[in-house]
């Protein structure tokens, strides 16, 4: 059984591999600021990455994993069984709290880093991850300086880009928003899966709920 750092490096290597396959030009800056080689934050060799005691909890949302590893109409299916194979052993974020968002979005939401600030590599330009989400969810507008990209992976979802109109993706789409553009999702009957890219010169930022486009 490979440790937490193996498949951390074996997640990235893929995510890599499925982001150079999709061959799209918006890739391209992504992929010219990835790390030539990746700085891995390891623990000591054949020894698995202790969990921190201040680790957040680990998210209800995972609870779907199963079905998304049973998905035979994914997209990257060697990345999304390793990441279902790996999920224990990552560290899942919630940028939000119940101030922010009602209890049952956190119970169907989270993200993890494997590049980036918050992941056990290091890159300075360029994060990438995975965000999570159950079925029935809306993920209300929000915003970001960082520009992002989204491949999602498993289980068509609608999106929207500021106050366009909702347009479906199925998985292996790709969805482009530019810097500061208000964006939502919302699933239907199946959970979300996506690879999601940041670009920036701060990727420590988080992103922020578009108060003006709910409201």
């Amino acid at each position: 059984m490979m440790n937490a750092s193996e498949s951390r490096d074996s997640l990235l290597a893929l995510a890599r591999r499925l982001v150079e396959s999709v061959a799209a030009p918006a890739l391209a800056p992504y992929l010219a600021e990835w790390p030539a080689a990746d700085g891995t934050r390891a623990a000591p060799a054949g020894r698995p990455a202790p969990r921190r005691a201040n680790a957040p909890p680990t998210p209800p949302v995972l609870r779907w994993l199963p079905h998304i590893a049973a998905d035979a109409h994914s997209f990257g299916a060697p990345l999304v069984a390793a990441l279902c194979r790996a999920a224990p052993l990552l560290t899942w974020h919630q940028t939000y709290t119940t101030r922010d968002l009602e209890g049952s979005f956190l119970q169907n939401y989270a993200f993890t880093e494997i590049l980036g600030p918050r992941g056990p590599s290091a890159g300075e330009r360029v994060a990438c991850g995975m965000l999570l989400l159950g079925p029935q969810t809306l993920y209300p507008p929000h915003r970001h300086e960082a520009e992002e990209i989204y491949v999602p992976l498993s289980g068509t979802a609608d999106w929207q880009q500021g106050d366009a109109l909702w347009r479906q993706h199925a998985p292996g789409a790709l969805i482009h928003h530019l810097s500061e553009e208000p964006h939502a999702m919302r699933t239907r009957e199946n959970p979300l899966l996506a690879l999601y890219l940041w670009r920036s010169a701060d990727l420590s930022q988080h992103a922020r709920l578009d108060r003006r486009s709910a409201g």
